[in-house]
């Protein structure tokens, strides 16, 4: 049993070797066949999809060519100017890094110097030697803190400056509106715009120092090197450094793919949530929530499922980064550092003594360990330029389309799985009809459609052709059953949906008005919720005092909110706090306050009753406000000129109300 045991004992390098290539060449294998495999129970229950593009290819990610272009694209926006602060923290960081080597190359020298007098037992010339060491480290952890503090705040600058830019045309007029409503190509915004930032902020600020530092070490070791030891042994791990460059590059592709993959995933997860948040009443008066756990768990599945397999792709990676990029770069820097020790006729070393060529190995021997390292970190710095690779094609895909719907462009994906651009759909036979086909002229006091089509963002025509004219103190009242247009005609009328064609004539947007059935409540005090979307000090540029507000809400009987702690400045959750009546009254009262010539009312009035709707109606023909009213009440006729009325099967009648016309509604 000894016997076995010694020689169990003298092979147990050989033994740890063959266990750690097998359970490596486990890791890999397991991960292929079980990536295969594995499908949830929710995947198979439930099926959706979240604004994908049928014929859309995955988005690929690779470190090349495009990647540059792309990188370039957005450094402009990184940094802004060439003389900036983010030059200059660039700048410092360079600086630090330049610092941080010069106190390695230090700390390797005086480190060899400390140990030499322990070696030779000279305890006067250790403690003049340690002192030396101790009196530094001050020194040299400022500049290691200092390069800390310029990398956190140059990420947090270009997050900044990458966050403006983004936000500037993202709420460039109707952009927000368009990109989820409109165009499919991005389906969540949300998740680019904070998320992806920060993460993309990150990378390229971590690539930029743990790019530099390599390369830095890797000019001062080499020109150390070279002086004292000769150029070959430098030389052998510079071309060990392109070999596994590019070997690892070709390993590394699909990490920019599963980096993509991975943030399109997390964002749809965060967007069913955020959907079952929003619908939370329509799903408790069903009682959906069992169904609604299968979906959620459902889109978790496929976000773990992809993890998993990018975890097992990164263990994967990383056994080979780990061989090649440390271990076998460790080996071959201890053969090249012991050529110029074992040449009997080297010019520094063949006359040395032991002690000297000792002390000698440990100062050339650390300072090639750190260019083995540096060249390591550099070999490893692909696999986050691949990641970085990820972030940097989402950010330009959302640069890309803001860009597009700014020029109003957009691109959608039809039920048949075709795809309509501003050019015009698929079956579009004249040029004249297609997205922005049709001409917005603008001109105060009228609003007038000359054979305007209504026609979706999908490419579904609701009516051909719609012909009326309607001018300033004319009211008209618009009914039809549900999905006849009536919707379709506002959101032309707002330039929210593109013109298929023929001639709108309207004034221009910051004099037309609109109030859903379901009024918004901004974040704020109650002075915003009726001056939205004008801030204290726009409202004090036009004039309007809070005795206004005050008689705004006196007339649609909400002046007891003003009674409350704070008066107008009292700050509150308004969409829980107001009743669904309230929020209707403040949306009349915000209306009152902007005074447009026109006023799109949906559905507004719905929960007011009928003798604050009637006040409400009369006050806005006294001060020339001209609505389009939306609504099945008979009482509001009476307040209208004109009536609008679609039928759903494509007609639709524009005539004026009199006494002998039958008001239907209730």
């Amino acid at each position: 049993m000894a016997p076995a045991l010694s020689k169990l004992a003298q092979n147990q390098s050989a033994i740890v070797g063959a266990a750690g290539m097998t359970a490596a060449l486990w890791i890999i294998a397991y991960g292929k066949i079980s990536n295969n495999k594995r499908k949830s129970a929710y995947e198979e229950k439930i099926q959706y999809t979240i604004s994908e593009k049928k014929d859309k290819k995955s988005s690929k990610a690779h470190v090349n060519s495009v990647f540059f272009k792309q990188l370039r694209q957005l450094l402009p926006i990184l940094i802004p100017r060439f003389w900036s602060i983010e030059t200059g923290l660039l700048l410092l960081i360079a600086g630090s890094l330049i610092g941080r080597s010069v106190s390695d190359i230090w700390m390797i020298q005086n480190a060899t110097v400390v140990e030499s007098t322990i070696i030779h037992m000279n305890r006067a010339k250790f403690k003049t030697a340690l002192l030396k060491y101790l009196a530094a480290l001050p020194a040299i952890s400022v500049v290691t803190n200092v390069l800390k503090w310029s990398l956190g705040e140059l990420k947090l600058r270009f997050r900044t400056n990458l966050t403006h830019h983004l936000y500037n045309q993202y709420l460039n007029g109707y952009t927000y509106y368009k990109m989820s409503n409109l165009d499919n190509r991005i389906a969540n915004a949300d998740q680019l715009l904070t998320t992806d930032i920060d993460k993309f902020c990150e990378s390229a600020t971590d690539l930029y120092s743990n790019i530099s530092k390599p390369v830095l070490d890797i000019f001062i070791y080499v020109y150390r090197l070279t002086v004292n030891l000769g150029g070959k042994t430098p030389s052998i791990l510079m071309l060990y450094l392109l070999f596994a460059g590019v070997f690892l590059t070709r390993l590394r592709r699909p990490t920019g793919r599963l980096t993509v993959e991975e943030q399109k995933l997390e964002g749809e997860f965060r967007y069913v949530n955020s959907r079952l948040i929003t619908n939370s009443e329509e799903v408790a008066f069903y009682q959906g929530n069992v169904r609604e756990k299968l979906t959620l768990l459902a889109s978790y599945s496929k976000l773990r499922s992809h993890l998993r397999k990018f975890l097992e792709f990164r263990v994967s990676m990383g056994i080979i980064d780990n061989i090649i990029g440390k271990y076998f770069a460790s080996i071959v820097g201890f053969y090249a550092v012991s050529l110029p020790f074992f040449s009997e006729n080297h010019p520094l070393l063949s006359g040395e003594n032991s002690g000297q060529r000792l002390q000698a190995y440990y100062t050339y021997g650390r300072m090639l360990v750190k260019l083995a390292e540096a060249i390591g970190r550099l070999v490893l710095a692909g696999r986050e330029m691949s990641r970085l690779a990820g972030f940097t094609a989402r950010m330009t895909e959302l640069i890309k389309v803001l860009s597009d719907l700014n020029k109003g462009t957009y691109e959608r994906t039809m039920v048949n799985g075709n795809s309509i651009t501003q050019n015009g759909g698929p079956n579009a036979t004249a040029s004249s009809f297609g997205p922005n086909k049709g001409i917005m002229c603008f001109e105060d006091n009228i609003i007038r459609f000359e054979q305007v089509p209504l026609v979706t963002p999908n490419g579904d025509i609701l009516l051909k052709e719609l012909t009326f004219e309607v001018k300033s103190g004319t009211n008209v009242l618009v009914c039809g059953p549900n999905g006849c247009g009536k919707s379709s005609l506002f959101r032309i009328l707002g330039e929210l949906w593109p013109t298929w064609g023929g001639k709108v004539t309207k004034p221009s947007r910051g004099k037309l008005f609109y109030i859903p059935q379901r009024p918004y409540m901004t974040l704020g005090s109650l002075r915003d919720q009726i001056i939205y979307p004008h801030t204290r000090d726009d409202m004090r540029r036009l004039g309007k005092s809070d005795e206004d507000l005050l008689h705004f809400l006196d007339i649609v009987q909400l002046t007891y909110l003003e009674q409350r702690e704070n008066g107008l400045d009292a700050i509150e959750d308004w969409i829980d706090v107001l009743s669904g009546g309230e929020k209707q009254r403040i949306a009349m009262a915000r209306l009152f306050y902007h005074k447009p010539q026109f006023a799109i009312l949906d559905e507004c009035t719905s929960a007011v009753s009928v003798d604050v709707e009637g006040k409400m109606y009369s006050y806005c023909r006294e001060v020339g406000i001209t609505l389009f009213t939306v609504s099945h009440r008979k009482s509001l006729w009476v307040h209208h000129d004109y009536y609008l009325q679609f039928d759903g099967r494509g007609s639709y009648e524009f005539a004026t109300i009199d006494q002998d016309k039958e008001h239907f509604g209730s």
